[in-house]
């Protein structure tokens, strides 16, 4: 075939893998077998690495994801993308329709009613027909890239035809979302792994979407339900009439979407939906109710968190009643015994429940629970719900045992301990508890603290099976023969992990003290002990006086970093640590950068800036001593403020009498 040839056989092939994905993932009216789109897509794939100067970013064959890791990228929102104001009565709902009628000095209006989609928000932008950016909310000026994950979707079309009409620069906003389906896949390979489970669907959808490898996502069959289009030249002044457009040209609407002419409109769908939803395929938690017309949407206008012709009803939590069979308890990475419902499967938002959590020992003692109660479960979009109320009425002579919390670790035996002012036991084995040894690992290697990606719970599930490993010192003694498999068959994926080992020698001070794990000591708890000690030595020898001279470091904290230092096993593996080369020390760099022109000082920060993002504000405050709190109250110092500061928080920083301080002042102020 010659390179015409080539080319016009590639354009057909893209063309018709698009064509079959619209057809299977937007409209579930395939047209060919999985067999036959599979041969086309090989044949793309093989025609596309022969020649490479024929790729395009939004080929089919993109779709698949890549093993490389890629950092986010921060990209500013054309337009601001805000929340909604919540609702949870019709009463509520009444008095809003009430305030757009008032807005709208008697103009008639129509709102379009949908469901609100409980996934992900996302903006797509689109030149050209094709696909040029994907931004996740963030804070709401600006979110993080994650256009080459957003490829993987199907449903997401990548190039829009010419006969769309469609306009030729345009923004869309939808959700992205896990079906019910693939999150409970996704759920049983976690729980075989012994892995953590996503608490629901949103949760998994957006961890999903932020994995730095998109082969990951692309694995999950993550789906989107666009709702929003904007744009200089869209199409219609209203709303429901751009979004059938859109489904037109491509995109996934959500069929539920219906105009509205009367409050009693309003009314009947949302009685509809508060039962119908539960055969949706996603989760979803609510109804969105948006003025359709275009022109009275910019007339309502925008609060400073919310637009005025738009708001969300939310449903209810469902509750069911099921029977109590029995109670497990479960070791948590740093010990905490966590006890576990098991009960008679029953149905709730869409997925069958037999386990619901029961948090701590108090919280058994409250409802006197027994083996055999009727119990009321609540689930609020969490996988593992919770028990809110007990049927005494229904107990009868069968009734069994009350539920004893244990006194012991179920996993090493060891006696449990319940530290003053926590409502959790604790098992205090960390030595050689093995829950708590495979969790010290699988915390040391995450994203926060030495972000060894190359590794997974999986993995660290299998050397540790194997002796390989049975604390974080040793994955610096992992040897290629070790992990490369029979024959080598493993080497490219050993070379990924023993390099990404390697570079973790290169993390900073704060985040390897978080990694250690020590009990209490979180992030933030960590970067203000490495910032206030230096180093680990002087950390290691500081007395519970000094630790408690600490700014934010209490007696809890205090107590279980002497506890951890006492330990000769931490020493042990500590220096073996030191020895790798691992830093244990704040870099030059650092101890000039940080300073205590904020010590002591609790900061509030509000509104929109302009020279920084609120998390590079953030990361200022804690650089030079300030600690960062997210609500006003007698003791926060100052309100570090932007544009469009909520009336509220203003409101409260005057009756308190709290310094307001904008950005310009603020530099100034750390400039010293």
């Amino acid at each position: 075939m010659n390179k015409e040839g080539v080319e016009s056989r590639i354009q057909i092939l893209r063309k018709q893998l698009h064509e079959h994905n619209y057809r299977y993932y937007v409209l579930n009216e395939p047209s060919i077998s999985d067999l036959e789109f599979d041969q086309l897509m090989r044949e793309l794939q093989d025609l596309e690495k022969a020649h490479p100067e024929c790729f395009d970013p939004n080929s089919p064959t993109q779709r698949v994801g890549s093993d490389l890791n890629h950092e986010f990228t921060q990209v500013t929102h054309r337009r601001p993308m805000l929340s909604l104001a919540n609702t949870y009565s019709e009463e509520e709902v009444r008095e809003w329709y009430e305030r757009v009628e008032e807005g709208l000095q008697g103009q008639p209006f129509e709102v379009c009613c949908e469901m609100k989609y409980d996934g992900l928000s996302i903006s797509l932008w689109y030149e050209g027909g094709r696909l040029t950016k994907a931004v996740t909310r963030g804070d709401g000026v600006q979110g993080d890239d994650v256009t080459e994950n957003i490829k993987t979707i199907r449903s997401i079309p990548l190039v829009l035809p010419p006969e769309t009409g469609c306009p030729d620069d345009f923004e869309i906003r939808g959700e992205v979302l896990m079906p019910w389906d693939s999150f409970e896949k996704l759920n049983r390979e976690r729980e075989a792994a012994e892995e953590p489970l996503f608490a629901n669907p949103r949760n998994a959808a957006s961890g999903t979407l932020k994995s730095k490898n998109s082969a990951v996502v692309a694995q999950r069959r993550l789906d989107a339900y666009l709702y929003y289009l904007l744009g200089d030249e869209i199409p219609t002044t209203s709303h429901y009439d751009n979004m059938q457009l859109a489904g037109r040209w491509g995109f996934k609407i959500g069929p539920q979407m219906k105009l509205a002419k009367t409050l009693q409109d309003i009314y009947d769908y949302i009685h509809y939906w508060d039962k119908e939803r539960k055969n949706l395929p996603v989760a979803t938690d609510g109804i969105v109710l948006k003025v359709n017309s275009i022109a009275q949407q910019r007339s309502l206008g925008m609060t400073a968190k919310s637009p005025r012709w738009a708001i969300a009803y939310k449903f209810m939590a469902e509750k069911q009643t099921t029977i109590l069979r029995s109670v497990t308890f479960q070791v948590g990475r740093t010990g905490a015994i966590t006890p576990v419902a098991n009960m008679d499967a029953v149905q709730l938002s869409g997925t069958i429940v037999r386990r619901a959590t029961l948090n701590n020992e108090d919280f058994i003692r409250k409802f006197d629970l027994h083996i055999g109660d009727r119990v009321m479960v609540e689930k609020g979009g969490e996988i593992i719900p919770k028990i809110v109320d007990v049927d005494l009425d229904a107990r009868d002579e069968n009734l069994g045992p009350r539920v004893e919390f244990i006194t012991k670790c179920p996993e090493c035996g060891t006696p449990l301990v319940r530290y003053e002012g926590e409502a959790a036991h604790y098992c205090p084995n960390d030595a050689s508890c093995p829950p708590q040894l495979k969790g010290r690992i699988e915390h040391f290697i995450s994203r926060k603290a030495m972000n060894i990606d190359s590794l997974g719970p999986e993995t660290i599930a299998e050397y540790f099976r194997r002796g390989i490993i049975r604390d974080p010192a040793d994955l610096y003694e992992i040897r290629r023969d070790q992990i490369s498999g029979a024959r080598g068959q493993k080497d490219k994926s050993a070379s990924r992990i023993l390099m990404g080992i390697e570079d973790s020698k290169n993390v900073p001070f704060p985040r390897v003290l978080y990694a250690l794990g020590i009990r209490f000591v979180g992030e933030t708890a960590a970067k203000t002990l490495a910032r206030y000690f230096k180093n680990i030595d002087a950390l290691a020898t500081a007395s519970e006086e000094q630790l408690l001279e600490v700014n934010g470091i209490g007696q809890v904290i205090a107590q279980s970093v002497r506890t951890w230092f006492a330990n000769p096993q931490n020493i042990w593996m500590l220096e073996r640590l030191r020895s790798y080369g691992l830093q244990f020390e704040l870099s030059e760099e650092e101890l000039t950068e940080h300073t205590d022109r904020l010590a002591g000082q609790s900061i509030v920060i509000s509104g929109v800036f302009a020279h920084h993002s609120r998390d590079e504000y953030k990361a200022l405050i804690e650089k030079h001593g300030g600690k960062n709190v997210g609500s006003i109250s007698a003791k926060t110092s100052f309100i570090l403020a932007g544009e469009n500061m909520g009336p509220a928080k203003l409101e409260k920083a005057q009756k308190l009498g709290i310094r307001i301080v904008n950005e310009n002042e603020f530099l100034e102020l750390i400039k010293g």
